[in-house]
Parts: structure tokens; C-alpha cells; sequence
């Protein structure tokens, strides 16, 4: 087991991947440092690399839509902690990654000291959030429910759900997962029951509804 954390950035500028590099090389001792530049490459990296200590997710690069990509993340790896990192650092959005979530939020105009302290509060335990944004309450009722909805899911559901918004059958989710089809059927009646709605396709769209629409022109 080597020493030291062991981060994933995913993010599709390489200038910006640069930055967070350069932001994570001063947090202390650093194993490795993994990058994706879009999210298929994020998930295998999540998947194949167990000890990830934390991964740092842009909201809207290639393959993730908005705060989906968020949910479909923390199915892949329940306990790895998530930090979100996105230019549209507006109240609304911070609020549904950190209830989706998130382990922190750090915006894209965020310094290098304040991405380090966001990433050394989280490793420690604490949630990171930007100084001095007031985050409110959720005002969106349909919003509200549908967050304690998806709250409400197993990581595995969590994670079949993800999936499901790629457009995967079941046959090919329990290829992916290594369980029967039986298992993926079980898990689907099951989401669909938790989030109120009678099909897949229903389901797929309550997922894009908290990806939510500001975020689509997001970098």
C-alpha cells in the first residue's frame, strides 16, 4: 500500500487539471494523482483505484450532465469523498451538490490556497463549502422532494440509476456490476418505487431534471 493520498481530477481543461495539480502537490503527501478528462475515463479511474482518498469533479465535462454525474459518482464508490469543481458557483447549485453528496464545493475563481484548504478540510473530515455565500434553502418543492427521493437510494440503486441514464439495459448492467439480471430487475423496481415514478425512461428524466438546466453551459 503505498504512503501519501491519492486524488483523481477530472476535469476536461488540462490547464485547469494543471492547476489542481499544482494545488494538491502543497496539501502534504501526495501518492498519486490520477486525471480524466471526461467521465468514463473518471469512473474507471474511481473504479480501478480503490484507495482513492478523494476525487475532484468538474460538473460539466464530457459524458456528465450536471449534478447527474455527481449522483452517478457516489454510486461507483459510496465512500470515496466527492468535491465538486465548477465555474457556476451559484448558491442553487452549491446547495444540490452538497445534498446530493458532495464532500465540498470549490469554485473554478477559487485561489490555490483556498483549493488547498477546501481539499485539507475534506480530508479531514469537514465538509468545503466558499466563504461568506449564504446557500439558503431549496425553494423548487418538485426539487426538494425529488433530492430526499434520490437521498432515499442504496449506493448500489444509486448506482443502476446511473447507469440507466447512459442508455444501459439490464443485461448490461449486471454484466457490469457482476450480479444476475434477476438482481438489476429487483433494483429497478425498486428506484422506480422511490422516486414515484412507473418507468425507466421516467426515472431517467427525474435524474436530468437535477442535473439541472443552468448547469448545461456550465464550464
Amino acid at each position: 500500500m503505498p504512503s501519501g493520498y491519492t486524488f483523481v481530477i477530472a476535469d476536461d481543461h488540462p490547464l485547469f487539471r494543471g492547476a489542481l495539480k499544482e494545488a494538491l502537490a502543497g496539501v502534504g503527501d501526495v501518492a498519486a494523482i490520477h486525471e480524466a478528462g471526461d467521465f468514463e475515463s473518471a469512473k474507471a479511474l474511481v473504479v480501478a483505484n480503490e484507495d482513492v482518498d478523494m476525487v475532484l469533479l468538474d460538473l460539466s465535462m464530457p459524458g456528465a450532465s450536471g449534478l447527474s454525474g455527481l449522483i452517478s459518482l457516489r454510486g461507483v464508490h459510496p465512500a470515496v469523498p466527492l468535491v465538486v469543481v465548477s465555474a457556476h458557483d451559484d448558491p442553487v447549485t452549491i446547495r444540490r451538490a452538497l445534498d446530493l453528496g458532495a464532500s465540498g464545493f470549490i469554485s473554478k475563481s477559487a485561489s490555490m490556497e483556498e483549493i488547498r484548504g477546501a481539499v485539507q478540510a475534506v480530508l479531514a473530515g469537514d465538509i468545503a463549502a466558499p466563504v461568506g455565500i449564504d446557500l439558503g434553502v431549496e425553494r423548487d418543492p418538485e426539487i426538494s422532494d425529488l433530492i430526499k427521493r434520490l437521498q432515499a437510494l442504496t449506493p448500489q440503486q444509486t448506482r443502476v440509476l446511473g447507469m440507466l441514464a447512459e442508455g444501459l439495459l439490464n443485461k448490461q448492467i449486471a454484466y457490469e456490476l457482476g450480479v444476475s439480471e434477476a438482481t438489476i430487475k429487483a433494483h429497478v423496481s425498486a428506484i422506480l418505487q422511490k422516486l414515484g415514478v412507473d418507468s425507466r425512461t421516467q426515472a431517467v428524466i427525474q435524474l436530468a431534471k437535477i442535473g439541472g438546466d443552468p448547469l448545461q453551459a456550465a464550464g
